[in-house]
């Protein structure tokens, strides 16, 4: 009953434990890359990014937004979108590092708060957006 009123709401939802799922994936990668092989925290970004895009795409194709479009046409979509989010990412996270100064886990976590919001829109309203 609940869903048959508010489906934005549970689309929300969906999408922000995927979104949490992704950015547990991506920040586990970057305190991993850089404590074990001591990689500079916006190369192990870029890395984990990655592969938590795996996570995110599937998430959101399959559950977030149930879509019914090709999986390829979408793939291609995200992607613009995971990049774009992965540009605004970067920016962020380097400005956090380097002109602020903060510890790089705090860093990251500030960037995987700020840009999701972003990406939701843009997923929801070109990305995966129903025909």
């Amino acid at each position: 009953m609940f869903t048959k009123y508010h489906p934005l709401m549970w689309q929300l939802v969906r999408f922000g434990l995927v979104g949490i799922t992704a950015a547990t994936v991506n920040f586990a990668l970057v305190i991993f890359l850089v404590e074990s092989f001591g990689w500079r925290p916006l190369l192990a970004n870029i890395v984990a990014f990655i592969i938590a895009y795996q996570v995110s795409f599937s998430g959101h194709h399959y559950w977030t937004f149930k879509s019914t479009t090709v999986f390829a046409h979408n793939w291609r979509k995200f992607l613009v979108v995971a990049l774009l989010s992965l540009g605004l990412t970067e920016c962020l996270f380097y400005v956090f590092l380097h002109p602020l100064g903060l510890y790089y886990p705090l860093a990251l976590f500030c960037t995987l708060v700020i840009v999701p919001p972003i990406t939701f829109v843009l997923s929801k309203c070109w990305a995966f957006r129903q025909a």
